[in-house]
């Protein structure tokens, strides 16, 4: 249940559930949530009768991006695991994904973005680099086909 108050909330503070159930431990640490956009399309259309020359917007479809998770590697091949179920044609590896974002002193949830219907459709690593000190990450695009807030 979404918490509203005046003052917008940090966006540091946050648990991603991979529809597992598990938000705790090192393999459920993210480092960066990159949300899509969500589009409602339209199309222009208009009566050859009408009085008026100005068109009507009909809503058409919903489209929306990918999700982008990223992390730390740490050695764990769930996210390959997935990525490589989804890839060999695993019907039943499509997830809930759930995205809460936590208060400041992490003791409530005050907004949960739910992606349904989410499978994996990108997996990449950070480059290799012997002239940069920083952590080598691991990112995942999800596709998904309906989001909520709730």
């Amino acid at each position: 249940m979404a918490i509203f108050r005046e003052k917008p909330y940090s966006g540091v503070n946050f648990v991603v559930d991979l529809g597992n159930g598990e938000t705790e431990g090192s393999e459920a640490g993210l480092v960066e949530v990159i949300f899509p956009d969500g589009r409602l399309h339209t199309f222009d259309y208009r009566n050859g009768n009408e009085k008026s020359n100005d068109s009507r917007k009909l809503q058409t479809i919903t489209r929306y991006g990918n999700l982008y998770l990223r992390r730390g590697v740490i050695g764990s091949l769930t996210w390959y695991n997935w990525w490589n179920a989804t890839r060999n044609g695993d019907q039943s590896s499509a997830r809930t994904i759930k995205i809460s974002l936590l208060n400041e002193d992490h003791s409530a949830v005050v907004l949960t973005w739910v992606f349904r219907m989410a499978r994996p459709v990108n997996y990449r690593f950070s480059p290799l680099n012997a002239l940069e000190a920083e952590a080598l990450t691991e990112l995942l695009e999800v596709a998904f086909e309906r989001f909520d807030l709730e």
